[in-house]
């Protein structure tokens, strides 16, 4: 039986690109919760949101991009906001911290 090397997994996966999907999900679930925190339907700016989330404009662009395909986030000009599915999903309760 071969014996995984170090830095891989059992699904041979280096563990650099696991932690990485990890702090992506974790992005993920922080921009959601900022999106929906707060009363009614607020748009963030790139920058206010870049800001509260401490993170590179790139980088929110590219996570925004993702949560928009799966239909949690919508994004434009230059502003973000919780989609319509996430804000029912939220106030049915589904959504907890």
């Amino acid at each position: 039986m071969t014996q995984p090397s170090v830095g891989s997994t059992r699904h041979n996966a280096p563990m650099n690109e696991l932690s990485q999907a990890a702090g992506d999900r974790r992005l993920e679930r922080a921009i959601v919760l900022t999106l929906l925190s707060g009363e009614g339907e607020r748009r963030w700016s790139y920058g206010e949101l870049a800001a509260e989330l401490r993170i590179q404009g790139e980088l929110l662009q590219t996570v925004l991009g993702r949560l928009s395909e799966a239909g949690l986030v919508c994004f434009a000009a230059g502003e973000a906001w919780a989609s319509p599915a996430a804000r029912a999903i939220d106030e049915l309760g589904l959504i907890g911290i």
